[in-house]
């Protein structure tokens, strides 16, 4: 939730983006009585904060979302991310699932190759001593376009990376102007932040991460040793 002086600066076009924390946000587009605004340094796009959900109605959102670990779809879907990730990874290397909902089916994917995983959801696995650890790999899907404070929590993936660590995030990136309006992915209520692959090549060159993009809506960052 935003604050009254919050409001007032996202209605003059005052506040800083919350992605890269620099640039004012810019009006872009009203659509269905929500609106949007773009940040000219990251490109990144976000809805306005008081078009947001309540904590309740969101976690409702989520309840519906159907994350069988054993949907054999849904795995496939998955192992974008998961597959060229494990690759990369070391024998024996820990990970952490942030934002794995309420059925961590990645989790089980990276466990089934060998690796140990722990569980982090703000809703579902709310244990924050995860969050005081270290990894040798996080990963993330479709969980950064939920975020009210994403800056804050890539600077959290940051520390929660070892030197050499890699952080793997699936987000439908977004492209088209002229498309965003009828966009899947912006009809989604609880989706508050979208992503351009400009926006992650300014988070790579922020934190000196090695980015790749392996597969469409994939991207894997490597911590620097």
């Amino acid at each position: 939730m935003t604050t009254p002086i919050e409001d007032v600066l996202v209605s003059k076009g005052f506040m800083k983006c919350p992605v890269c924390e620099l640039a004012e946000l810019g009006s872009f587009r009203e659509i269905e009585q929500k609106r949007y605004l773009r940040c000219g340094n990251c490109q990144a796009t976000i809805m306005a904060p008081e078009c947001r959900l309540t904590p309740d109605e969101e976690r409702a959102v989520y309840q519906l979302h159907d994350n069988d670990p054993d949907d054999a779809g849904y795995r496939r879907f998955l192992s974008k991310l998961a597959a060229p990730m494990i690759a990369r990874l070391p024998e024996g290397a820990t990970g952490l699932d942030f934002g794995c909902g309420p059925g961590p089916a990645l989790a089980r994917m990276f466990e089934e190759a060998g690796f140990s995983v722990a569980l982090y959801d703000l809703f579902f696995y709310p244990e924050a001593s995860v969050l005081e650890q270290n990894y040798d790999f996080v990963t993330c899907t479709e969980v950064v376009e939920h975020l009210f404070q994403p800056a804050k929590v890539f600077a959290q993936f940051d520390r929660l990376l070892n030197p050499g660590g890699v952080l793997g995030i699936m987000t439908c990136f977004q492209t088209d102007d002229d498309r965003f309006d009828n966009w899947h992915y912006r009809r989604d209520p609880t989706h508050v932040v979208f992503y351009r692959e400009e926006t992650f090549e300014w988070l790579a060159k922020r934190y000196g991460w090695q980015m790749d993009s392996p597969a469409k809506d994939v991207v894997l960052l490597r911590k620097p040793l």
